[in-house]
């Protein structure tokens, strides 16, 4: 960020349905980043396109009612449009997707790297006669009726930081070590039950990946020390499917004090390694 632009944070929830993801594609496919930034660059009239940073990039078909992403523009820009800016973009973006916040951020905001952690919800419908067809896009049906406790006392054992490689699609060069927050699921409704997972970063695939085990434990397929076992042996278990992308939704990102955001953007670019 120059002297001559403003970080701005941007809080945003959509429908990830229609969507090929968060992060804009080479191949000109519907993405919310795209469209958001396209919609930015046309109601501020910019000359050079506005570019996101986004704290998680979600996949295809994955949802958002908390996420968080920061643009830098040009300070003479936000200053003639920073009241109207929220309206405006309303009436220019798709129903999908929605900006329900824009404010000034501080100078070390880094909407990716100072988060210090996100929190999503998986969420699996049980009953035997499927899904309400009202909220068939943003849950998943399981046929078999789930043992909230059983898979409770597995999600247990694997809180902590550990590597996560028997959970994750593996990039070159990229770490598979994070540290799991919170990890437990709850009855909601008497036919639906909800995953909350939060860690301080994520790894692709990884939350759809912890779901798949635990439902293998919850029907009774595999005892509760499964998901830790396939953890333990940093290698993917044929076993353990990725569950389909509509039933989860990043819910909450959460960011420290202004004054510390610097020194967590500097710890988060850090390679990992596990003590």
């Amino acid at each position: 960020m120059t002297a001559a632009t403003t970080r701005i944070r941007l809080d945003l929830s959509y429908d990830g349905t229609e969507f090929a993801g968060w992060a804009r594609q080479r191949s000109g496919v519907r993405t919310v980043q795209g469209t958001v930034e396209e919609a930015l660059t046309a109601v501020l009239r910019l000359a050079e396109p506005a570019q996101l940073t986004v704290a998680g990039r979600t996949d295809a078909g994955v949802h958002a009612s908390g996420q968080v992403a920061h643009v830098d523009l040009p300070t003479g820009t936000w200053k003639v449009h920073a009241d109207k800016l929220l309206y405006r973009l309303s009436g220019k973006l798709p129903m999908d997707v929605r900006v329900w916040r824009i404010s000034e951020a501080p100078t070390d905001f880094d909407a990716r790297f100072a988060a210090l952690s996100r929190r999503y919800v998986y969420r699996v419908g049980d009953s035997r006669y499927g899904v309400e067809p009202i909220r068939r896009r943003f849950v998943l049906w399981h046929s078999h009726e789930l043992d909230v406790a059983a898979m409770n006392a597995a999600a247990a054992l694997m809180l902590g930081e550990h590597d996560f490689a028997a959970y994750c699609k593996k990039r070159e060069g990229a770490t598979t070590i994070r540290r799991l927050l919170n990890l437990h699921w709850e009855r909601t409704r008497p036919d639906e039950v909800e995953a909350t997972v939060e860690a301080d970063a994520f790894c692709h695939s990884m939350v759809r990946a912890l779901v798949a085990a635990l439902l293998m434990v919850g029907d009774g397929r595999c005892p509760a020390e499964f998901p830790a076992e396939v953890l333990s042996s940093l290698n993917r278990h044929p076993g353990v499917n990725v569950v389909p992308p509509h039933g989860l939704s990043l819910e909450e990102v959460r960011y420290p004090a202004d004054e510390e955001l610097a020194a967590r953007a500097l710890e988060a670019r850090r390679i990992r390694t596990l003590c």
